[in-house]
């Protein structure tokens, strides 16, 4: 699996999550979401993400 199939599916996964938690638990969780949303627009505009770079770090080891 590629570094951005990864990222992908890591993002899609915190948000289906925060999306149960939001649902379940408290409407708080919508903030977790949008702050996915918006690391995942700035990154397609910079090509920084911190996910990114963590996971690069941990195929090196």
């Amino acid at each position: 699996m590629t570094i951005e199939n990864q990222i992908r599916a890591f993002a899609g996964a915190f948000i289906l999550v925060s999306l149960a938690l939001t649902y379940f638990h408290s409407s708080y969780w919508l903030f977790f979401t949008a702050f996915v949303g918006v690391n995942l627009l700035q990154s397609a505009f910079t090509k920084l993400c911190p996910l990114e770079m963590m996971l690069k770090r941990l195929q090196k080891k």
